[in-house]
């Protein structure tokens, strides 16, 4: 297994005050934010310090979620075989929200539910480029 298998690997806050909660989080936190090419209504990655991200600020209202979903934070878990960790959360009890995609270079995701019926999304991290 690898070092990051099964360790808490990324969050989102998903918000539909997208500027309030990118404010918030630099006046609380000292947050800075970037953004991809035609994200910056959508999506922001937070910086503490340097220039590695630490977290993610998603617009729900930009992405169409739909409008019963509060605003919450969302967890990524490291996986090392996206395929098996499917496997294992329907054979475990959980049930699968979003089957396996890809983002590149960031890697293969899923969202599922726990046993619980708690939401969570697990990523294979993509090999680092060269």
């Amino acid at each position: 297994m690898s070092d990051t298998h099964g360790k808490i690997y990324w969050s989102d806050l998903m918000t539909r005050d997208f500027e309030g909660a990118k404010e918030f989080y630099a006046n609380v936190l000292g947050w800075t934010y970037s953004c991809m090419d035609g994200m910056e209504d959508t999506y922001a990655h937070a910086h503490s310090g340097g220039n590695m991200p630490c977290a993610g600020i998603g617009n729900m209202d930009a992405m169409g979620l739909d409008q019963s979903i509060p605003p919450h934070w969302f967890t990524y878990i490291a996986v090392d075989d996206i395929d098996s960790a499917v496997e294992k959360v329907t054979g475990g009890g959980g049930s699968l929200v979003k089957d396996v995609f890809e983002i590149p270079n960031i890697g293969k995701i899923a969202i599922a539910t726990d046993s619980g019926g708690a939401t969570l999304g697990f990523i294979q991290p993509a090999e680092p480029q060269a």
